[in-house]
């Protein structure tokens, strides 16, 4: 047992022992936060090594815009490295770039991942789809594939018993 896992007497008997898993795009969040760190330390080492005086000064204004737009613009890619899809016994947990949704197994009906897809979709049994940014075939399509296959099955396996949630597999 891991200091993560909840001790036998709580973990719901009818869920996989493989749970809690989280869905992510690791090379893709690796790329994003590399170049979030790269960027921000570059522009404000920049910043910081112009020239005081001389042709050419730069105020202290020059080169707090200069820090402060890297900031910003680490903000967005650290933003942007943040989807991920937590599967847990009690249901799923979506995480996109701003909106968090708890979703309850019963309410997932498919889970799609077709040729094209930029991530998965869940189709949901009050009739809405539900984009998964954590399981994107951008950079790592095959672990995606693997991926959207892993959720589709514990979708079929916690989902309702009447067979509708299982779905057709990722293309």
């Amino acid at each position: 047992m891991t200091a993560n896992e909840p001790p036998p007497a709580l973990r719901d008997p009818s869920a996989p022992a493989c749970l809690p898993v989280t869905f992510r795009p690791v090379v893709t969040r690796l790329v994003l936060l590399t170049m979030a760190v790269v960027l921000f330390v570059t522009l404000t080492v920049i910043a910081v090594l112009m020239p005081h005086d001389g042709a050419a000064p730069w105020s202290t204004g020059d080169r707090a815009t200069v820090v402060i737009t890297a900031a910003l613009i680490s903000g967005v890619l650290v933003l942007l490295s943040r989807p991920k899809a937590v599967a847990e016994p009690a249901g799923l947990t979506v995480v996109n770039l701003t909106v968090r949704r708890r979703l309850a197994w019963a309410e997932v009906v498919r889970v799609n991942l077709r040729s094209g897809d930029a991530w998965v979709h869940l189709d949901l049994a009050d009739g809405t789809t539900l984009a998964v940014m954590g399981i994107q075939p951008g950079i790592a399509r095959e672990q995606a594939l693997r991926d959207a296959a892993r959720l589709r099955d514990l979708v079929a396996a916690l989902g309702e018993a009447d067979g509708t949630a299982t779905g057709p597999g990722p293309h």
